[in-house]
């Protein structure tokens, strides 16, 4: 994808409108949580009540946009209960991150156009404080709400009620919920002022986060054609959203952390959920395609190594590196041609229903070969990149 360069869409546009009420809304709550909230703490105090309803808030505001807004309803990566979604529906609200429409149609511009700096709407390319917040605080042509590219979200009652009654179910949500749980455990300011304003606050930049440092801070081991990068420190602030690089490869796998030990809560309350029959159809990304990308860039980077090793090293040595190298591509192209054939024959097969369960069947022990075939070269590539640097 080309890029339009910086001069033509200058990070600030002063011609572009401020957006008064969003600029006074984070603006007053992000003042209200480094003043107000520090000072009521040091001579007041709060009870453990008020720190409970806080972190459950926080939780239930980041999984309803991890969970609902983005992997749910933005990627449609799974299906949901009624009262999964509704929810989804009405934390997702109290994260005052506009309606479900507004966000996930913005999401997908966001997919189609990542980087473009004239059509992404969060473009990391044009830098932090843009891609941060900046993007919000004034009209951009790049932020204009169209809701073409939702047409199945439009479909949803549940979705065209929320974003019909957003202002007031905001209101409900972000006032009424914290000022009631307060007023009922006796601590209504302390509880306000944890659960509603610092939760606010934190749950904003904690998935603000995604857009700006998720795409500047991290490792790309999918890809590089695109900024996302993957960063464990920023997954376990966003519940599983830092595998940002593997998640723009792979979107609509309802994993972002997609090795069993990498944190993502967020993958496991969808797959918990689907043990008690609340979810369902839950898509991942066959691991070979996994395995594929991780070999390309391995490739791409073996063969940087070597273009840099070869004013320094002997050209015999170069020479045998260079061979080993185009060994392992060829067995790698070797691989992913056995894979895309066996793929044909399945779905041959599946037409013809002459097997009903191929995954017991020999086509899935041909691909886990092929799978662990990858695995294999990806460790010797390593050696080979150990050996280059």
């Amino acid at each position: 994808m080309t890029h339009a360069s910086a001069s033509t869409q200058p990070p600030v546009d002063p011609s572009a409108p401020l957006v008064w009420t969003n600029i006074i809304l984070f603006s007053l709550t992000f003042l209200v949580a480094v003043t107000v909230v520090p000072w009521y703490g040091l001579t007041h105090g709060f009870p453990l009540s008020a720190w409970i309803v806080f972190g459950v808030f926080l939780a239930a505001n980041e999984l309803s946009i991890t969970a609902g807004y983005h992997r749910l309803w933005a990627h449609r990566t799974y299906e949901a209960h009624w009262s999964v979604r509704l929810l989804f529906l009405v934390f997702g609200t109290m994260a005052l991150q506009n309606s479900a429409w507004v966000w996930c149609s913005g999401h997908r511009r966001h997919h189609l156009n990542v980087d473009d700096e004239q059509l992404d709407p969060y473009s990391a390319r044009r830098g932090f404080w843009f891609s941060h917040i900046g993007w919000m605080v004034r009209e951009y042509p790049s932020g204009v709400e169209n809701f073409t590219n939702i047409p199945d979200l439009r479909r949803d009652r549940m979705l065209a009620f929320q974003h019909r009654h957003y202002v007031l179910l905001a209101l409900a949500t972000n006032l009424g919920l914290p000022l009631l749980i307060g007023a009922l455990t006796g601590h209504l300011w302390a509880t306000f002022l944890l659960a509603g304003v610092l939760r606010l606050v934190l749950s904003h930049h904690f998935t603000f986060f995604i857009n700006s440092l998720a795409h500047m801070w991290g490792s790309r081991p999918y890809s590089e054609e695109n900024t996302a990068r993957d960063n464990p420190v920023l997954a376990v602030l966003t519940f599983g959203e830092g595998y940002h690089n593997f998640h723009h490869n792979f979107a609509h796998d309802y994993r972002n952390g997609v090795r069993w030990w990498q944190w993502d809560p967020t993958k496991w309350l969808i797959a918990g959920l689907q043990f008690v029959g609340l979810t369902r159809k839950l898509k991942r990304t066959p691991v070979f395609q996994i395995q594929r990308a991780l070999l390309a860039m391995q490739f791409a980077r073996a063969e940087n190594l070597l273009a840099r090793a070869a004013s320094t090293a002997a050209p015999t040595r170069i020479q045998e590196l260079r061979q080993h190298i185009a060994s392992e591509y060829e067995s790698f192209l070797t691989a992913v041609a056995e894979w895309a054939k066996i793929k044909e024959q399945w779905l041959t097969e599946k037409k013809r229903v002459v097997v009903e369960h191929w995954e017991q069947t020999t086509f899935q022990l041909r691909l886990q070969e092929l799978e662990q075939r990858l695995r294999l070269q990806r460790r010797r590539l390593r050696m080979l990149q150990a050996q280059l640097a």
